[in-house]
């Protein structure tokens, strides 16, 4: 009598068998949800309750709701492999989902003190989940990611101690300055890791190289872009001074890319994603640069960093970890192809518009905020089967 194998259909054990299922998920539809949201509140009719509105909710949903989200799903499923140990799942998983889900209906709703508190607790806690199977493996390497997270808890809260008048309310824009310059160094952390091993395992003949002085020199200066944005209020650094660091570091990030070899994974669509996305980190230093001799408008160098690498290369990320971790090949068809092109147009478009076409700049964020959200309707579509359903060769996970 032959074992019975699992039903392959939706299920709520299947979503919370494993971190990435329900962030990914939810991560998507939030997507799909706040960018036409947002587009709205541009237009004048304000979604929102008696807290965060227009641009300082986007700013901050899109960094500490979708992209947080997505982190959280990584590192569930990433660290179980890491250290060998067991992540949070069933019942604990749904109960940090929750915990997310409920910060994002309080920072619509408000009231603000509870939204801000719920909202703050959910890095931690995540922090937490984490810490203890890299404490209990003596998992020294990744002692750095909690290091990031505790980083972008701090610069929550203290955008929420800003929005809400406890502090100064140009501590906002530090503190989400903060928040991107911390993800940049994660992306080049993780990044670092996956994109060149990735390449090396799959591309016959490839050989990635890390030279040491480059990655001291490109992962360094991020670090020196956090801790001086952190105290811009207190040291005044000059213009010029900001300008070169950041052309050190783009031209850094530029050359480490260029030495894992990336036009070798051209032929592997789910593979060649990874360095196109992971390219907008340095063209988004690139820009920050020339925003600081007004040679290119304000927000292209934000908008290159958090649809161009951030979004860009969470989306790839996700789609290549989903297919693995749930018993499915590393091949990219057609929705996944399709998804990831509509998010670089979304980011080129968003990027190039006020330079280009200033005159239709309103026109042009809209187009961009369409192909975003068509992007994650595609990946939604293609995803959602595999998100919610068990693994196809019926291990756990």
């Amino acid at each position: 009598m032959g074992i019975a194998q699992p039903k392959n259909e939706p299920s709520v054990l299947a979503l919370l068998a494993l971190g990435f299922r329900p962030f990914y998920l939810f991560a998507a539809v939030f997507a799909i949800v706040a960018i036409p949201a947002w587009l709205v509140s541009y237009a004048g009719i304000d979604l929102a309750g008696n807290y965060l509105q227009g641009t300082a909710w986007h700013s901050h949903e899109m960094i500490f709701g979708f992209a947080a989200a997505v982190i959280a799903g990584f590192l569930l499923t990433a660290v179980r492999n890491w250290t060998g140990q067991s992540t949070p799942t069933g019942a604990l998983l749904g109960g940090l989902v929750t915990l997310w889900l409920l910060a994002r209906a309080l920072m619509l709703t408000g009231p603000a003190n509870v939204a801000a508190l719920i909202d703050v607790l959910f890095l931690p806690v995540l922090g937490v989940a984490v810490a203890i199977p890299i404490w209990a493996s003596r998992n020294s390497r990744n002692y750095k990611v909690l290091v990031v997270l505790g980083v972008l808890t701090l610069a929550n809260a203290g955008y929420h101690l800003a929005s809400s008048g406890s502090l100064p309310l140009g501590y906002a824009r530090v503190s989400m300055t903060a928040a991107l310059d911390v993800i940049s160094i994660l992306i080049a952390i993780i990044g670092g890791r996956v994109v060149p091993a990735f390449i090396g395992n799959a591309v016959e003949g490839a050989s990635p190289r890390h030279v040491r002085s480059v990655e001291i020199v490109s992962v360094g200066v991020l670090v020196v872009i956090l801790v001086a944005g952190i105290l811009e209020p207190w040291v005044s650094v000059a213009q010029n001074a900001w300008s070169f660091v950041f052309v050190v570091a783009a031209v850094g990030q530029g050359v480490r890319l260029l030495l894992w070899q990336p036009f070798k994974a051209r032929g592997n669509a789910l593979l060649w994603m990874l360095p196109v996305a992971y390219a907008w980190l340095p063209i988004s230093l690139a820009l920050r640069a020339l925003e600081l001799q007004s040679m290119v408008p304000s927000g292209a160098a934000i908008h290159a960093f958090t649809i161009g690498a951030i979004a860009s290369l969470m989306m790839a990320m996700m789609m290549r970890s989903a297919l693995g971790h749930s018993g499915r090949a590393l091949v990219a068809g057609g929705a996944e192809v399709g998804a990831f092109v509509l998010l670089q147009l979304s980011a080129v478009v968003r990027v190039l518009a006020a330079s280009i076409a200033p005159g239709v700049y309103r026109e042009a964020m809209i187009v961009s905020g369409i192909l975003w959200t068509l992007a994650f309707v595609v990946f939604l579509w293609r995803y959602l089967p595999i998100l919610t359903r068990p693994r196809i060769d019926g291990r756990p996970g």
